[in-house]
Formats: structure tokens, sequence, C-alpha cells
């Protein structure tokens, strides 16, 4: 895997972000912060959610002196939007620099169960000295923290023999959400608690990429880069990485061309009309690529592939021209769309440091 970023990858990261940093930092944050670091003194275990598909873009680097001290956890979330051999390599990482983690799709009750699993493995020593104990779920905005924290109280709430009225954080798909600390009961032999905490970034995030990456996923408001910028910019790190799904669209139509049994025929053209409207977005970034004569890491080359793209994908989702400059906004919209619900394939972003490779 490439450990460099390519110059016309580095040219659209810096257009898509319009200045030398990147900048959204909400009032609440500042509070948040302040209040994480006050209770963080009596915690026995923290939880820090980080994004699968960016796990170490999405550790706040101002948190990390403050888990430094304490008995850490990291949940890496969205495992099912990341790709599993990468997942698999990260995973070897970590365990290198001997950090507790666990990769988690929060939406799936025995990913969940395991995350729990981990999280009283990582509790144990305490387990048998305290009856009552105190845990911490912190990370950036959106990384799925509160669904999280609901998916371990309902597990947790069929294992406690006091019945109590099921109380839910408050989630949302747009970052900042959540805006004060909550506490829920996770057990009951002993007791243990667990504080639900606002997401919160740094006030300001210098490198490009790493703010980029973070927009991607979803870390703060499309507003803040702009989502034609960040669409192009997807559509840069996709063809950078040469995506697994240029590889299959090729393969399927290398094996349309070839299918020659008019049986077999009509089974695959039914089988390509049953497909949803995914495969072929998929299919018009795929095939603008294979059909390129330039040179992706080249920056002028990189920004004419990404404007046929782009053109392409308007066609695709039937936005008229006659809209302007406001039907940029409508693809863009509707191509991140698709990615961050998954439709688009499963990514990690972020490069595995050469430690899990020795």
């Amino acid at each position: 895997m490439a450990t460099t970023t390519s110059k016309g990858l580095m040219n659209l990261a810096l257009k898509a972000a319009g200045s030398s940093s990147i900048n959204w930092y909400p009032g609440h944050m500042a509070t948040a912060m302040r209040d994480i670091k006050e209770r963080v003194k009596v915690v026995d275990l923290i939880i820090e959610v980080r994004d699968a598909r960016v796990p170490i873009s999405s550790a706040n680097i101002e948190l990390q002196e403050i888990l430094r001290r304490k008995k850490h956890l990291i949940v890496l979330n969205k495992m099912d939007l990341a790709n599993p051999n990468t997942s698999n390599r990260w995973s070897e990482y970590f365990e290198a620099c001997k950090q507790d983690h666990v990769f988690v799709n929060a939406h799936s009750k025995e990913s969940v169960k395991n995350m729990v699993r981990q999280v009283r493995t990582s509790l144990s020593e305490a387990i048998r000295k305290e009856q009552t104990l105190l845990t911490m779920v912190v990370g950036i905005p959106n990384v799925g923290k509160s669904v999280i924290t609901n998916s371990v109280h309902r597990i947790a709430r069929y294992n406690i023999s006091v019945q109590e009225k099921l109380k839910k954080a408050e989630v949302g798909p747009l970052p900042g959400v959540t805006q004060q600390i909550s506490a829920f009961k996770i057990g009951h032999t002993p007791s243990i608690y667990l504080l639900d905490t606002p997401g919160v970034l740094v006030p300001n995030i210098s490198n490009i990429e790493t703010g980029l990456k973070l927009a991607l996923t979803g870390a703060f408001k499309d507003s803040v880069v702009g989502q034609e910028r960040l669409a192009r910019y997807l559509l840069g790190l996709l063809n950078s990485r040469r995506s697994s799904f240029h590889v299959k669209w090729k393969a399927e139509a290398e094996a349309k061309a070839f299918i020659e049994d008019p049986v077999a025929q009509l089974k695959f053209k039914k089988r390509q009309h049953q497909s949803d409207f995914k495969t072929e977005v998929r299919g018009v970034i795929a095939s603008t690529l294979l059909d390129f004569v330039g040179n992706v890491e080249d920056e002028h080359d990189m920004e004419v592939l990404v404007d046929t793209q782009m053109k392409e994908l308007r066609k695709l989702f039937q936005i008229p021209e006659e809209a302007g400059d406001t039907g940029w906004t409508k693809v863009s919209s509707k191509l991140l769309n698709l990615y961050r619900i998954g439709k688009l394939g499963a990514y990690t972003w972020d490069i595995v440091p050469e430690v899990a490779a020795q």
C-alpha cells in the first residue's frame, strides 16, 4: 500500500480545503472538553470511539494526553464501512502498540456484545476490587458514541434484575447532536455506569488531508468545506487508490463481452437489470478511470479525470444543465450520501503505519 500522497490528490485536497486549515468548533465543545477533563479523574475506563475508516485521523489529539494516564479501550466503530483486510492490518498495528482495541458495528447486536465482553475484560482487575465502576465514552463527533451507548444499555438492561425505564442517548446523522454528558447504568454486579459525552474536535485541524477525511466521514458539517469540493476530493481518493470496485466493474464488463451462449447472456442481462442504482454509479466512476489515458499522479490530469467523472455522474443523476451551478451541488450531495451509507463499497482511508508490517 502506498505511504505517500500523490501530487494529483494533494492538489485536489488543497483546493477542497480552500485554506491552510479547517475549523469547526461550536461553543459546546469547549465546555464539553472541560467537563471531560474534570470527570475523567474518577473514571475506571475510558472508551474512545473512533471511525474504523480513519483509525488515526479520528483520534482527537487533545484527548490523547488524558487517555495515556487512564485505562483506555479504543472502539473502532462502523467496521462494516471499512475495508476488512485493512482493518486486520490495523488490528495488528494496535496489538504491536499494546493498545486494547475492538472493531464494532454499533447496529449489530452480536458485534456490540463482543465489545461489551472486551469492556469487561479491560475492567477485570477493577471488578475484583470495586463494587461501583465508572466508564466514559469519548471521541470526535459522529463516530457513533451515542449509538454504542444505547446499544450497550439495551443489552445490559436485560441482564439487570432491577427494571428501569430505558433512557436513550440522543443520536442523529449530523455531528453535534449530543451536547452534554449523560449517565447510563450498564452493569449490576458490580454496578457499572457509562458516561456518554459530546463529540469534541480540536479547534484547528492543521493537516488538510486529516480534515478532509473527517469531513468525508461526517465528523463536521459539509458546509465547512463545501459539498462540491468534498465530492471532488472523494473521487480523487477513489481514483488514487485504484479502488476495488474498479477491478470488479472491469471483470463484470469483460464477462459480459465474452458471454456467447444466448441463455447465459439472457441470465446475465437479467442480473444486470436487477442491479440497483449504486452499480451504475460505481460503473461510471470505474469506467472513466479505466478509459483515462492520463496520469492520476499528475495534478492537471487528476483534475481532468475528476471533471469528466462529475459530468458523467450529472448525466446519470439526470440533473439538467438548466440547473446551473446548483446542479453540481446536487450531484455532490447524492455522491457523498451513497458513499456514507456504504453503497460505493467499504474503504479505509488512513494508511497503516509501517510498524504493523514488521
